[in-house]
């Protein structure tokens, strides 16, 4: 896992995937149009909605549960990097959101 700046994931959204692990609650004030959203509390549940030959680019609110989530995806065997400032560095950023 590595952590990777809101400009490489601008860079990388379109080909990678986006994961936004943040609650339904913080993704009703945007997220990356590209991402999917599964909750850090879902995820175990949902895992099999990401392609495991693709690399995934973690997001959350300020970049710590996206840490957690990316160490325990490249753990499982996936190719997963966080977002270094998240989603309020992503917006600081005037970056597009849906």
């Amino acid at each position: 896992m590595s952590e990777i700046t809101i400009t490489d994931a601008d860079q990388r959204r379109l080909r990678d995937q986006v994961l936004d692990v943040r609650e339904d609650f913080e993704v009703a004030e945007g997220m990356i149009p590209e991402a999917v959203h599964i909750p850090m509390s879902q995820l175990g549940a949902r895992l099999s909605e990401l392609d495991r030959a693709r690399p995934v680019i973690v997001v959350c609110r300020s970049g710590n549960r996206s840490a957690r989530v990316a160490e325990a995806l490249t753990r499982a065997g996936y190719t997963a990097d966080t977002m270094a400032g998240g989603m309020l560095a992503w917006q600081r950023a005037g970056l597009p959101t849906r």
